[in-house]
């Protein structure tokens, strides 16, 4: 059944749907009765931000992870958590990923696979940091505009978009993150959804030593490089049309190795590295 447009015009288009179990840039065509108009703009920007991630192990599929886009200079990257990239105790060593893009402003449905290898002559492409505490766990990709569709439809945080320390971001703030959790998602429009969170910390402190923070939300694998988004009440024109604040990239859930399964919940916190990081993993 097709749904009427402000124009009140239904369209019947091709849509390009990742197939179960097939191999990297394997799609099936299917059609659906799908609006005609300019669809991107009854749709919020933040979902546009943030990117479903697949990784494989050459044709093999692997995981399926969260990111987003951040531009800085003219520059793209992605951003997810490390462990996407490379986690040695799972041993989990992709040899690349893919990322969802749509590609028709017309028709947001519309997408299409874009693969990105993660080593080039035997050294990895991503960019990675460390701190005095050790690693942390966000890693940035930079994409080629050039080999992006031309039609390609996204947003993009910019360093506009970094917390301000003039803007007081109390525990107990609202916060949202927006991912793929457990691979789940609109499969029809390609499109994230999100959880609703509080600041569980202090933010602005790292907690017990680590570059992050605490959020309360109920989150799940797939998760993992989600951003962490509160809404910029005063947005000006440095922020475009993303009036989010990008406070940080979810990363796992936290628990306590004593507690007993039996007796209690888990505490359902989660970390959320600092999204400051970016400056330093996109320098030239």
């Amino acid at each position: 059944m097709g749904i009427p447009s402000a124009g009140g015009k239904v369209g019947t288009t091709a849509i390009d749907e990742k197939v179960a179990g097939a191999g990297a840039g394997d799609f099936a065509t299917h059609s659906y009765d799908l609006p005609l108009g300019h669809t991107t703009l009854v749709i919020e920007s933040l979902l546009l931000a943030a990117a479903k991630i697949f990784t494989f192990d050459r044709s093999a599929p692997l995981t399926n992870a969260s990111g987003f886009f951040f531009e800085r200079e003219g520059r793209l990257f992605l951003v997810t958590s490390r462990h996407v990239m490379i986690d040695q105790p799972s041993k989990h060593f992709p040899d690349r990923i893919e990322i969802e893009l749509h590609v028709d402003p017309y028709n947001i449905a519309k997408s299409t696979g874009y693969s990105i290898p993660l080593y080039r002559n035997g050294k990895s492409l991503w960019r990675q940091a460390r701190d005095s505490a050790g690693e942390i766990d966000v890693a940035v990709i930079e994409l080629e505009r050039a080999a992006l569709p031309a039609t390609a439809v996204y947003r993009a945080f910019v360093p506009q978009h970094l917390y301000d320390p003039k803007v007081r971001v109390e525990v107990g703030s609202h916060i949202l993150v927006v991912g793929f959790p457990l691979g789940f998602h609109d499969t029809l429009h390609h499109l994230p959804v999100v959880r609703q969170a509080g600041i569980a910390s202090s933010f602005g402190l790292r907690f017990q030593g680590e570059g992050y923070f605490l959020t309360d939300a109920r989150t799940h694998r797939g998760g993992s490089g989600a951003p962490v988004v509160m809404r910029i009440r005063e947005p000006d024109a440095g922020h475009g049309d993303l009036p989010w604040r990008l406070l940080g990239v979810h990363s796992s859930r936290v628990d306590m190795r004593t507690r007993d399964s039996r007796l209690d919940e888990a505490l359902g916190l989660n970390c959320a590295w600092y999204a400051d990081v970016l400056m330093t993993l996109t320098e030239r």
